[in-house]
């Protein structure tokens, strides 16, 4: 009878780890895996409208007022000054925005201006970057470009650092449609080091990719 009993407890204790794992594994990493990307896009779309951010470079441009135009950077804490315009907010407008914005102040001064505004050097938004942390050779945030991939992304920073377990990799991403975060799975030591092309995978704005080490 002992014996019987010790059994069915040991029966219970391995279902219910079963259990959990079962409920481990159906969490936020159950269908985790992206769909491969092409290297070479034959349909590259325009990806959504540039937003300014934080340290960006600027060009005013008024015409046939040059003296109210200027070179600019974005501060630290999001505004830009130019002539007759002191601390107008930049960060959060695409450029066309801050255009108009500027052009409803100037158009106290003169008669219906014509303003531009280009960006010279970009940073983005924290939402238009993609960074990536651990093991790699310069972990950095990059502004993101249309059509990026993970191939590019890694090229960026150097590739792998000589630890790295890149195929136990991890990609952070945003649903917009529901605002909360996922997670998949990265096998970047099998893209950059075995030549899988169905490793390389199609990046978005605000993408984070954590590289852990190895622990061997």
């Amino acid at each position: 009878m002992r014996a019987i009993a010790r059994f069915k407890f040991a029966f219970v204790l391995c279902a219910g780890a079963l259990a959990l794992a079962g409920c481990s594994s159906a969490g936020t990493r159950a269908g985790n895996a992206l769909p491969p990307a092409s290297f070479v896009g034959k349909d590259d779309q325009a990806s959504e409208k540039y937003i300014i951010g934080a340290l960006d470079e600027l060009t005013v441009f008024v015409w046939r007022n040059p003296e109210l135009g200027a070179k600019v950077q974005v501060r630290p804490d999001g505004r830009i000054t130019t002539p007759l315009i002191e601390d107008m907010t930049a960060v959060g407008k695409t450029p066309s925005q801050l255009a108009d914005d500027i052009k409803a102040v100037l158009g106290k001064y003169i008669e219906d201006p014509l303003v531009s505004v280009m960006v010279d050097k970009f940073q983005g938004t924290f939402s238009q970057q993609i960074r990536i942390v651990g093991a790699t050779e310069k972990p950095a945030s990059l502004p993101y470009r249309a059509n990026m991939t993970l191939l590019d992304a890694m090229i960026e920073v150097g590739g792998l650092s000589e630890f790295a377990a890149g195929d136990r990799a991890r990609l952070i991403r945003q649903d917009k449609t529901t605002g909360k975060q996922k997670e998949y799975d990265l096998k970047i030591s099998r893209l950059i080091k075995r030549g899988d092309t169905s490793a390389n995978v199609r990046l978005e704005p605000g993408d984070v990719i954590i590289i852990p080490e190895s622990m061997f």
